[in-house]
């Protein structure tokens, strides 16, 4: 990993606070770079390891693991990106041979997006490197460290969820 380029991106990110700062504008900060340099990282390997971006590979993560296929609109809800999103990655993925659309069985006018059998195969291959390199990059916290940071997000999660869920996002804005 390159440590130089990691810490740039930290400094990057965070050096707008100063000790004035609200602490939680200081976590807040604080997750961001880490989960972006994290996501840099992954892309670069990705890229450099498999020639896929990880728009695609996350498009052919949840095809995985719905193997009769989704809809493009639910693909692009999962994603949290645009129709037209979904549509130019599958296209490029379709081309490629990994990823097939096949006619929606209760709605003829529509159709689903699944993987085809090398793309199966391809993704178990991308997908078993990518656990590693996730595992190296949190390699610095021991297994302890790792659940109280799962529990602290999920709290964080489940208080945003409850808090700002879609039906009481207008009256935060």
């Amino acid at each position: 990993m390159r440590q130089h380029e990691i810490a740039n991106d930290t400094i990057d990110l965070e050096t707008r606070l100063t000790q004035d700062h609200h602490q939680s504008l200081k976590l807040w900060l604080r997750m961001l770079s880490t989960t972006v340099m994290i996501e840099n990282e992954i892309r670069n390997r990705l890229r450099a390891e498999f020639d896929i971006t990880l728009p695609r590979f996350d498009l052919m993560a949840q095809l995985e693991r719905h193997p009769d296929g989704l809809r493009m609109g639910e693909l692009s809800k999962r994603m949290m990106v645009t129709g037209g999103n979904i549509t130019g990655i599958t296209d490029q993925l379709e081309q490629e041979g990994l990823v097939m659309r096949v006619t929606d069985k209760q709605d003829r006018r529509a159709y689903s997006v699944k993987l085809t059998p090398a793309g199966r195969k391809a993704f178990k291959t991308m997908a078993s490197v990518h656990e590693a390199w996730v595992a190296e990059l949190f390699s610095g916290l021991d297994a302890e460290q790792k659940s109280q940071m799962i529990g602290l997000l999920s709290s964080v999660k489940s208080d945003l969820s409850g808090n700002f869920g879609a039906g009481k996002q207008n009256e935060h804005e």
